[in-house]
């Protein structure tokens, strides 16, 4: 057990940054810097799991989302959850967080009253719902062959009926479809040179819609474009067709009188798009089950885009941010949180409809830039001027013009000279602005700026000044996350209002411009009203049968419980690690420290954890002062050879599971010496260290565990994580696979391992299922008759390649154990969960909501805005911390079990509260958590490349000079062999 003294980013407030994003959240993967906030708190413990789970921390799970909070779901926990967070779609990286489960018996506060949203107007289900021709369509299909098709995914069996009926508003808004067709063109530049910036881009299709050759041609408000190579026009163009662009900057009055710079547009025809087919897939026709609705989405998508392009900034895939929205918030550190709105059309039973919420990401604070560096730097330790100022537009003060900064440069203005024969010979930077343009340079010894393009043009930061409206790309510092949060998480009344009315309006919907009237598109002012349905609460079991009193968040204390199967405690040892904290203890021989180590033990002895009377050695490692010179703190985990600072935690990680095949718990000392809620520290301690010790901390009971009892089952939890901004470019991603070992459903040991950068399937997939099940058998004494996958990560667009690529990979593993004329094929169920959406409910009456105003736990959804044909639905297992709670998506993409919706719903919120480093329902279920949280631990072997750190030097993520294969060879001697042996075959990353 690691003692820190400082800054630890375990126990209560860390939470892990990031899937998308809060991010995450980059899980995204790719999400710089991207909140989701507000409902997935407490992933963790005090050992502290990634970082946007849960409190406020980052993370760089990401998924392609700058920088983006979405305004909605908390951080992960209380270990340092991972991210998935506020903001963008899910990658590893990106700063998304997570507010969300706790853990152990925290008390919590009485939560304060909120108002429900539309509390008091009336809620009508929508007719298409109502009149049950969704239930006519499922029982019509399920008498087809076609729902014997393998080659397609599983149709759906039925919807549930289990549970409270209710019915929720959701945060979706009928479109009107035009009768069509839509014609599709492709737009080719010419000539190419200059145009791969997408703000060229921009400024060229802005000027081309002012030419009279665009006029003449028709296209004015009857045409949309994505500003690069797509157009959809409401009629058919003449062709051939090309418009002539004199380009000129938007800070230029014109264009150059001779020698400026001409664009080509070639607009050429592709397809025609028959918006009836869409229809015909919406009604339910049997013979459209099959039909690609991508192409007429995506046409939509740009329609509806049309409007917000040009009035707001787009930052991401379908986020559109506006300075009118809201007025920014000031983060601190050159940074500030703008609100914006998401939009995007989703096909539903009998209604296309456009998903609109609301989502907040960060901009830079415009002012000076070196000014704004030096804020960024002092933000947070190990924060680096170089990601702050990658890629920012800046106005040069002494001469006027704009540029984008390069990069930074090794010297500053006083180190790097140069010849000019205007001042007689050789200059330094600083010697040149003072004695050319009479400007007295405040910061010289801060790194200079290049802003040119294939020639280096160094200037000092000071003489530059950040341009407006620019969306930050990077990975956000933990403290501008943590006020991210605050900014962010906004509860559901206040989010479904600011959808309603300032939504719809600034994204163009309430009164349509000329384009989506050229179209023939509208968008339906009022939100869907879907029903839905309160699952019951299962049953949970520790030692002697005792059940614990599960309150209405979901949650549960273990006072006076011990638990299910106890864990032995032996040859252990406490490292106190100095860090020049206030709350440290004195050293080894403080009376205080053994009071607390004394009382954690009786604590295990309470809980069921058999600990002898013995106290444990304690040595005590001091570390070196922070340095900045030293980001990642290696000479601090070279101390500790024989700390809350990350680099701490992450080295000390590495250190114990790669290296020395040890078990290791970390606590913070603030936290755990403080005597008020020592106890529920002590108890949370006391959870993860009796399951990293094979103990089960809770069991399901009789009656809730009936079917998984019933046959040998084996739960599968997979994940990838990818890097995330700031990373070496070509740093691997990292899968991880976790399975159940028998019928206690508690331990899941896991598999991890590092492959291909940035590939969402996991290559490696045979042998990692073939390790499960070999412990499997091990553990039970059999292999198991049935397996049931829960698949994490994968987007809707990469749902058939798990099947096409996944599936065969897992029956191949199950081949491994065939026996001469008996093949070991047990039945398979793929289910794949998505955090990464915006579909969000709001109750419509007080008795169905809980006092936050958000649904109440157990909240499932599988008709209204679920799939038309195929097996989903979307459950909400688990009590808000803070902000909108985001249920998870659940969609089956293979089933040979044979579910139905109620038993599959019911088993995934069941598994849902045996997340065991808490005690209470979380929001993803279990072994799909645990393998978000497997990947986070794996992180921590990397986070030297994943810091942009290659070799003794720092690259930049984004680096054309970085060689790929050289961070490759230095990731695998980081990884070595991967976990050691004793520890791989244990919840070692819980």
């Amino acid at each position: 057990m690691a003692y820190r003294g400082d800054r630890g980013r375990g126990g209560f407030d860390r939470g892990r940054g990031g899937r998308g994003s809060p991010i995450p959240s980059n899980r995204g993967r790719d999400s710089p810097s991207g909140i989701r906030g507000g409902d997935r708190g407490g992933r963790g413990g005090f050992d502290r799991g990634r970082g946007g789970r849960g409190s406020p921390a980052p993370s760089d799970r990401g998924r392609n989302s700058p920088s983006g909070f979405r305004g909605d779901r908390g951080g992960r926990g209380f270990d340092r959850g991972r991210g998935r967070g506020f903001g963008a779609p899910r990658e590893q990286g990106g700063s998304v967080l997570r507010l969300e489960e706790c853990h152990a018996q925290i008390l919590f506060t009485k939560t304060p009253l909120c108002s429900v949203f539309l509390e008091n107007q009336p809620a009508t289900v929508d007719a298409r719902v109502a009149d049950d021709s969704d239930k006519t369509l499922v029982a019509r299909l399920r008498n087809t062959q076609l729902g014997n098709d393998p080659d397609s995914m599983p149709l759906r069996p039925d919807f549930g009926t289990v549970g409270v009926p209710i019915k929720l508003r959701t945060n979706f808004f009928p479109v009107r479809v035009p009768k069509g067709p839509l014609y599709e063109y492709d737009v080719a530049i010419t000539p190419a040179a200059g145009t791969a910036n997408r703000r060229v881009k921009r400024r060229i299709f802005q000027l081309a819609e002012q030419t009279t050759a665009w006029q003449h041609s028709g296209m004015r408000g009857t045409v949309a474009h994505d500003s690069s190579a797509k157009l959809i026009s409401a009629h058919v163009l003449a062709q051939p067709l090309t418009i002539k662009v004199p380009y000129y900057d938007d800070d230029q009055p014109g264009p150059p009188a001779q020698g400026g710079k001409e664009y080509t547009l070639t607009i050429k025809f592709i397809q025609e798009i028959n918006t009836q087919d869409l229809m015909s897939y919406l009604n339910g026709d049997n013979q459209y089950r099959n039909y690609n609705t991508l192409p007429v989405i995506s046409a939509l998508n740009l329609i509806l885009a049309a409007h917000p392009l040009r009035s707001g900034i787009k930052v991401g895939q379908d986020r559109y941010f506006f300075r009118s929205a809201a007025v920014p918030r000031d983060l601190g550190g050159g940074l500030e949180a703008w609100k914006g709105f998401y939009s995007s059309v989703r096909p539903a039973h009998r209604q296309l409809m456009v998903n609109v919420n609301v989502c907040t990401t960060a901009f830079y604070t415009p002012g000076n830039l070196a000014v704004q560096m030096l804020a960024f730097r002092e933000s947070s330790f190990g924060a680096r001027m170089e990601a702050f100022c990658r890629g920012v537009r800046v106005k040069a003060i002494h001469l006027g013009y704009r540029k984008t900064v390069k990069c930074l440069a090794h010297q500053n203005a006083r180190q790097y000279t140069f010849p000019c024969d205007e001042l007689g010979g050789r200059v330094s930077v600083e010697q040149y602005f003072s004695r050319k343009y009479k400007i007295k340079l405040k910061y010289p010894e801060l790194p200079l700026v290049n802003v040119g393009g294939q020639k280096t043009n160094y200037l000092p930061a000071e003489v530059c000044e950040i341009l407006p409206d620019q969306p930050f790309r990077g990975k956000l510092t933990d403290e501008h996350t943590a006020n991210m949060i605050t900014v962010a998480c906004q509860p559901p009344n206040v989010n479904g209002n600011a959808i309603a009315n300032n939504g719809l309006k600034e994204l163009g919907f309430v009164n349509p411009g000329p384009t989506l009237s050229s179209f023939g598109v509208s968008i339906g002012p009022d939100m869907a009203v879907v029903p839905g349905r309160i699952l019951p609460r299962p049953g949970l079991k520790y030692a002697n049968n005792v059940s614990p009193a599960v309150d209405d968040r979901a949650s549960w204390n273990l006072r006076d419980i011990r638990f299910a199967a106890g864990a032995r405690l032996e040859k252990w040892a406490v490292l106190l690690i100095g860090d020049r904290g206030r709350d440290e203890f004195q050293g080894p021989q403080d009376p205080a420290l053994r009071t607390v180590i004394g009382g954690f033990m009786a604590m295990c002895k309470k809980s069921g954890i058999s600990v002898s009377n013995e106290q444990p050695p304690v040595v005590a490692a001091n570390l070196p002062s922070q340095d900045r010179s030293d980001p990642l703190r290696k000479s601090a985990i070279a101390t500790i050879r024989e700390s809350p600072d990350a680099n701490i935690y992450e080295g000390l990680k590495h250190l114990c599971d790669v290296y020395l095949d040890v078990a290791t718990v970390c606590v913070h000392v603030g936290k755990i010496r403080k005597e008020k809620g020592q106890p529920q520290y002590f108890a949370n301690v006391a959870l993860k260290v009796n399951m990293k010790m094979g103990g089960v901390n809770h069991k399901l009971d009789e009656n809730t565990g009936r079917w998984l009892s019933s046959e040998p089952t084996m739960i599968v939890g997979m994940d990838v994580t990818h890097p995330g901004p700031g990373s070496a470019r070509g740093t691997p991603s990292i899968a991880a696979v976790v399975a159940s070992v028998d019928n206690h459903f508690a331990q899941y040991p896991a598999s991890l391992e590092i492959q291909e950068s940035r590939k969402e399937m996991i290559t490696n997939l045979k042998e990692m299922m073939v390790a499960r099940l070999q412990l499997f058998r091990q553990r039970s004494k059999v292999l198991p008759k049935r397996v049931l996958v829960y698949r994490d990560g994968v987007s809707e667009g990469q749902f058939n390649i798990v099947r096409l690529e996944e599936l065969p990979e897992i029956v191949k593993a199950f081949h491994t154990f065939d026996q001469p004329k008996k093949p070991y094929r047990p039945q398979l169920t793929i289910v794949i969960c998505g955090k990464r959406h915006h579909t969000r409910f709001y109750p419509t009456e007080r008795k169905d909501a809980a006092n936050d105003g958000n649904p109440k736990p157990g909240t499932v959804v599988d008709r209204g805005v679920t799939a038309v044909y195929h097996f989903d639905f979307f459950l909400q297992a688990h009590g808000g911390l803070q902000g909108t709670t985001k249920p998870t998506h659940y969609y089956v993409v293979h089933d040979e079990i044979g579910f139905g919706s109620d038993s599959l719903q019911g088993l995934t919120n069941a598994l849902s509260y045996m997340f065991a480093r808490a005690t209470k329902a979380v929001s993803l279920v279990s072994p799909a958590y645990y393998a978000d949280v497997a990947c986070e631990r794996g992180r921590c072997y990397l986070r030297k490349l994943l810091q942009g750190q290659i070799g003794d030097g720092t690259t930049a993520s984004g680096s054309a000079n970085t060689n790929e294969q050289d961070v490759m060879r230095e990731a695998q001697a980081l990884w070595r062999s991967g976990v050691s042996k004793n520890l791989k075959d244990t919840m070692f990353y819980l």
